[in-house]
């Protein structure tokens, strides 16, 4: 006879088991939290004084093709702080560098392979290595920037980025960071590919494994960021990158994992009016639970409609919104602005509310 449970020792099972799921959780919630004062100590001994950081975005963008090895070595001769590297990997497992999992927008792909598309999308992962480098990348659709199928550039391994921005640094005695973004990882998962493991095992075959190294690793999937923190045991300051503008517990919540967010520009400068800026508070609950924030995206091609200039909204982002860093397709736009505000006065660096005690105000 087969044993059939009653509803009360049914609901009384999963009780348990829902039970000892959550205290699991909370848990590993509890562990990462107390880890993360060492990881702050770190983090606000090493970072840069000046703000806010400038992170090139897919490298020096606004005037070479994204991501390209090309852009990356335009970036670092520009001064950036930080060069950004979004990762996916490829069928054969390695990990290049590309903003999206597709290959549609910015290469060559449907010329030599017209038959591998999949509902019209080239996926990176359904491709070698070896058949990525033959593509050729161009730039994205925009107007002013560089010549579209104009010169010969290619995709490139993450290890690439990392050999160049590293002899950089060494022939130009500069100290430039990466700045690691884990793409769609649940997708790679489905297709048996682990992104985040292997883009974690590539650092540290570079010496990026700690608090303190020049590295950050963003990603957009939250229990991806918890995992990357607490089962894959990553102490590497983590950025949460979020899509809308979080609330203040919401911000709680992240920073019991993470070390900063990531945001918009438009969710810390929502709007203007009479030249006024409407200023979130996103950045003083972010800075209340010593999170950083770093924007996303300044163009000087691309201005919001609510600013008049490229120098008034970066005013109003570090000056009155207190943002930590920017991402920027030029970064020496944010770099020459950095300079001009300095000399009229020290901006407060990178986690100023743990030196001395400020109001995130």
């Amino acid at each position: 006879m087969i044993w059939k449970p009653s509803s009360l020792a049914y609901t009384m099972f999963v009780f348990v088991v829902v039970s000892s799921t959550c205290v699991a959780q909370s848990r590993v919630v509890e562990n990462a939290t107390m880890d993360r004062s060492s990881r702050l100590v770190a983090i606000s001994q090493t970072l840069s004084d000046v703000v806010p950081i400038v992170i090139a975005h897919r490298g020096a963008s606004g005037y070479l093709p994204e991501h390209t090895t090309e852009a990356a070595a335009f970036a670092h001769a520009l001064g950036a702080d930080y060069i950004e590297q979004d990762v996916v990997l490829t069928k054969d497992g390695v990990a290049v560098v590309m903003h999206d999992v597709t290959l549609n927008s910015i290469t060559n792909v449907a010329d030599l392979y017209p038959q591998r598309a999949v509902d019209g999308k080239y996926f990176v992962f359904d491709f070698t290595l070896e058949e990525i480098r033959q593509l050729s990348v161009t730039e994205r659709d925009k107007k002013g920037r560089f010549p579209q199928n104009t010169g010969r550039f290619r995709i490139a391994t993450l290890e690439e980025h990392i050999q160049l921005i590293q002899g950089l640094n060494e022939s130009r005695k500069r100290n430039a960071g990466l700045y690691v973004e884990v793409k769609k990882p649940a997708m790679h998962r489905e297709r048996g590919l682990d992104s985040s493991v292997e883009i974690l095992r590539i650092l540290r075959k570079y010496g990026y494994e700690n608090a303190e190294d020049r590295v950050f690793l963003q990603c957009f999937e939250e229990p991806e960021v918890l995992r990357i923190r607490t089962e894959l045991g990553c102490r590497l300051p983590l950025i949460q990158l979020l899509s809308s503008t979080p609330t203040k517990q919401h911000i709680a919540e992240i920073a019991k994992v993470a070390d900063g967010i990531g945001v918009r520009i438009e969710a810390v400068v929502a709007g203007a009016g009479e030249d006024e800026p409407n200023i979130t508070e996103v950045v003083e609950a972010a800075h209340q639970n010593a999170l950083m924030v770093h924007v996303w995206t300044f163009r000087t091609d691309s201005l919001p409609q609510y600013s008049q200039s490229a120098d008034q909204l970066l005013d109003w982002l570090v000056k009155r919104g207190r943002v930590d860093g920017i991402f920027t397709d030029q970064p020496d736009a944010v770099l020459n602005w950095r300079q001009i505000a300095n000399r009229m006065g020290r901006l407060k660096g990178p986690f100023h509310l743990l030196r001395n005690g400020e109001s995130g105000k």
